[in-house]
C-alpha cells in the first residue's frame, strides 16, 4: 500500500512539474509575436505608461495572446520600466524576449534624411515625420530670431544651418538636441579648407550657402551647378545685379510660377535680385551639399549670362555678351509661347 501511495505521489509531482513546465513554456517561452513580416518598428511615446504600451501591442495585433504577455510583463516588473523610443520587434519573439527588449530602453536609432526643401516650415514637417517631436515646436524654433542667434545665424539665413544629409538619431530626441545635432554637422562640414575657399571668393560660409540655394533652383542638371555658380560669381565681382529668376519666385512665395514676367519683377523685396544688387538676405531653399561645393569649386570662365535651352532639356546655354544672351532668350521665349506657357 505504501509503495502504491509513493508511486501516486511521485506521479502527481511529475504531473505537477509537467503542468508547471507547460505553463512556463506557454507563458514565457512560447512564441507570442506573429507578424506578417520579419520585423517592425514599434514606438513608445514620451509619457506613455504600461497600459498605453499594452493597448498598442494588442491593437496592432503584434502579440497573439495578450493575457500571457500581461502576466509575464507584471512578473518582470515591466510597468515600472517604460522607456520611450523606437524598438525593432522581430517575428517569433516570446514574451520574455519581447519584454526584455522593451524594458531595456536600448532603442534602435532612426536615420533622418531630407532634400529638395524650399522653406523651413516644410523642413519642420519632413523632420516631424521621422522623429517624435511635432512639426509645430520644430518650426517655432526655426522661425525664432533669438533662437537663431544662439547658433550664429539670423532669422533670414537660419536655413543655412540645415545641411541635407543622413543623420542617425534616437527617435525620441527632443528639439533642442535635434538643433544642436544640425549645428554640430554644420560645423563639421565647414572645415578650415572650405572656409579658406569661401574667403578666396570673398564670401562667408553663410553667403556661400545663399548663393548655392540660387544655383540649385536655377537648374535640375547637377553637372551645370559649378558653371552657373561661376556666372553669379562673375556678376558679383562686377557689381552687376544677379537677376536670378528663382529669387523673384521666392519673393512672391508662389512656387507655381513657371515664367517670370515683367509684372513679377515689380515686387519690392530684398529677394528681388533684379532690384537689389548682391545676395539676398537668406537662402531661397535648403541648399544641397552638392550645390554648396559647386560654389566653392566653381568653374572659372567669362560667362555673364545663361538662359534655358529651347529644347526644354533642363540645360542652359551660356553667353559672354548681352547680345548673345538676348538671342538665346528670344529663342527660349519663342519656345515657351509655342507651348502656350504664359505664366
Amino acid at each position: 500500500m505504501l509503495k502504491r501511495i509513493i508511486i501516486l505521489l511521485v506521479t502527481a509531482l511529475l504531473a505537477g512539474f509537467g503542468i508547471a513546465g507547460y505553463l512556463a513554456w506557454k507563458y514565457v517561452y512560447k512564441s507570442n509575436v506573429d507578424l506578417t513580416e520579419d520585423q517592425i518598428s514599434f514606438y513608445i511615446q514620451t509619457g506613455n505608461n504600461y497600459e498605453d504600451v499594452f493597448e498598442k501591442l494588442d491593437s496592432l495585433e503584434i502579440i497573439d495572446n495578450p493575457n500571457t504577455f500581461d502576466w509575464v510583463a507584471k512578473k518582470m516588473n515591466f510597468p515600472s520600466h517604460i522607456y520611450p523610443g523606437r524598438y525593432i520587434i522581430r517575428n517569433g519573439l516570446n514574451n520574455r524576449a519581447l519584454i526584455k527588449l522593451l524594458r531595456s530602453g536600448k532603442q534602435t536609432p532612426v536615420k533622418i534624411t531630407f532634400n529638395n526643401i524650399r522653406t523651413r516650415p516644410q523642413l519642420a514637417g519632413v523632420l516631424a515625420s521621422q522623429v517624435e517631436p511635432d512639426s509645430a515646436p520644430i518650426a517655432e524654433k526655426m522661425l525664432n530670431a533669438e533662437y537663431a542667434q544662439k547658433f550664429g545665424f539670423n532669422i533670414d539665413n537660419f536655413g543655412c544651418m540645415f545641411l541635407p544629409n543622413t543623420y542617425e538619431v534616437y527617435w525620441d530626441i527632443d528639439t533642442e538636441k535635434l538643433f544642436k545635432r544640425f549645428h554640430s554637422e554644420y560645423n563639421r562640414f565647414w572645415t578650415e579648407e572650405k572656409k579658406q575657399k569661401a574667403k578666396a571668393l570673398e564670401l562667408s560660409p553663410i553667403e556661400v550657402s545663399i548663393l548655392a540655394s540660387i544655383v540649385e533652383k536655377e537648374t535640375s542638371v547637377i553637372e551645370e551647378y559649378s558653371t552657373i555658380a561661376g556666372v553669379y560669381l562673375n556678376r558679383l565681382n562686377k557689381r552687376m545685379p544677379l537677376q536670378a529668376d528663382p529669387t523673384v519666385v521666392f519673393a512672391h512665395k508662389d512656387f507655381s510660377i513657371k515664367r517670370v514676367l515683367h509684372k513679377h519683377l515689380e515686387i519690392d523685396s530684398p529677394y528681388n535680385t533684379y532690384k537689389y544688387r548682391g545676395l539676398p538676405p537668406g537662402p531661397i531653399c535648403i541648399p544641397s551639399i552638392q550645390a554648396i561645393n559647386s560654389v566653392l569649386n566653381n568653374k572659372s570662365h567669362n560667362y555673364l549670362y545663361f538662359c534655358a535651352k529651347d529644347d526644354f532639356s533642363g540645360r542652359h546655354v551660356f553667353a559672354k555678351t548681352l547680345r548673345q544672351h538676348n538671342q538665346n532668350a528670344r529663342m527660349y521665349r519663342k519656345a515657351l509661347n509655342k507651348r502656350k506657357i504664359y505664366n
